[in-house]
């Protein structure tokens, strides 16, 4: 037999929509504006997660990785010295302008890195071979970025400040938090396209011998070479994270979108909770004469609030992980990690069963004499 709560929910079938339809906009909007941070957060980071380097140095002072300023290739012998040290790559990252075929320009994050150690360079190839890249002038783009960069074919020739260059394998999924996309080249053809000198480089990516603490290196090289900041894989990627999405503001934006759509369903409802408990006012009121408790009319109010915010859920995150499918076929990534998606499950009824308190706050000063009343 249903419960109390379940009868007053499919009672009136109207208010029932206008509750669920409230709790799914909520739920698909917090939860596609987290997917999108997590996303964020995904494509600001990824070169440097997918590195395999367990340090990387920069010049003093850079702030994120596509600001890097060049520092003389000398201080690789001296990090290559010190103990605990199995590989040093010089490595480049820095923006360029692409010109399309059809004559347009497109600003683009040149990737320049050694092909004998390929620590820093692409990954997920879906076309090409990293070996191809010896040949003159040969770069690789991802696929998501084909239309934009004007690329139809492999061995298509195109110009990077000026230079020739030809496309010749294609990656799948690396995005970028900028709109110019990832172009990966030898770091000999990216010294050429970036302008810097022969001895110069932007970065040093290192590779610690085995059982050697990162942490411990990281120590070590800072105590060896100067003008320099030396970070481990994860601190850079922390540090590249922080500062797109809370020094720009961008993810503050989007954090703040979520708790907006979090609040319009809190506020949408407590509105229908409560109309709903003063539609059965008096049945609540008949409850009390009849000696039900209080604890127990809670119980069928937060019972209500629950079912309404599950129900809510399942429609709502589904949306959202069909949404996320999607997205993963354009250059704007919407990530739901299994533990956001759990999250938002208790958000969400912890949402619901709050705003129920309204509603429970008057049934709980019900006089039970005004079922005698006319």
């Amino acid at each position: 037999m249903p419960s109390l709560a379940l009868k007053n929910l499919l009672h009136d079938k109207v208010r029932l929509t206008v509750t669920l339809v409230g709790i799914v906009f909520s739920v698909v909007l917090t939860a596609v504006q987290l997917g999108l941070f997590f996303g964020f957060v995904r494509a600001t980071s990824d070169l440097i997660d997918h590195s395999q380097a367990d340090l990387w140095i920069t010049s003093h002072g850079v702030t994120h990785i596509e600001t890097a300023v060049p520092f003389p290739e000398q201080k690789l012998y001296q990090v290559l010295a010190t103990p605990g040290v199995t590989a040093v790559e010089k490595h480049i990252v820095g923006f360029g302008q692409w010109k399309t075929p059809r004559g347009g320009e497109e600003g683009i994050l040149l990737v320049g890195f050694n092909l004998e150690n390929p620590l820093g360079g692409p990954w997920n190839l879906v076309a090409g071979k990293v070996e191809d890249l010896k040949e003159p002038d040969a770069v690789m783009v991802d696929e998501l970025y084909r239309e934009k960069l004007g690329v139809t074919h492999l061995g298509q020739t195109v110009e990077i400040r000026g230079r020739r260059a030809r496309v010749v394998g294609f990656t799948r999924g690396i995005r970028t938090f900028t709109t110019s996309p990832a172009v990966f080249t030898s770091f000999k053809n990216a010294q050429g396209y970036a302008g810097l000198r022969e001895d110069q480089t932007f970065y040093l990516l290192v590779k610690a011998a085995p059982g050697v603490s990162p942490v411990a290196l990281k120590q070590a090289i800072a105590s060896r070479v100067s003008d320099v900041d030396v970070y481990t894989r994860a601190e850079f990627s922390r540090k590249q994270s922080f500062y797109w999405m809370f020094g720009t503001g961008a993810g503050v934006t989007v954090l703040i979108a979520a708790a907006l759509g979090l609040l319009v369903g809190i506020v949408v409802v407590a509105q229908t909770i409560y109309a709903s408990t003063m539609d059965h006012i008096r049945e609540y009121g008949t409850l009390k004469a009849m000696g039900a408790s209080n604890g127990y009319l809670y119980r069928v109010i937060i019972k209500q609030a629950a079912i309404s915010g599950l129900i809510g859920y399942v429609i709502g995150m589904s949306m959202s992980l069909f949404v996320s499918r999607a997205s993963m076929q354009g250059t704007t990534a919407i990530i739901l990690p299994p533990l956001i998606i759990a999250a938002l499950l208790v958000l969400t009824l912890l949402m619901c069963i709050g705003a129920s308190l309204v509603s429970i706050n008057k049934v709980t000063r019900l006089d039970p004499a005004m079922v005698f009343r006319g």
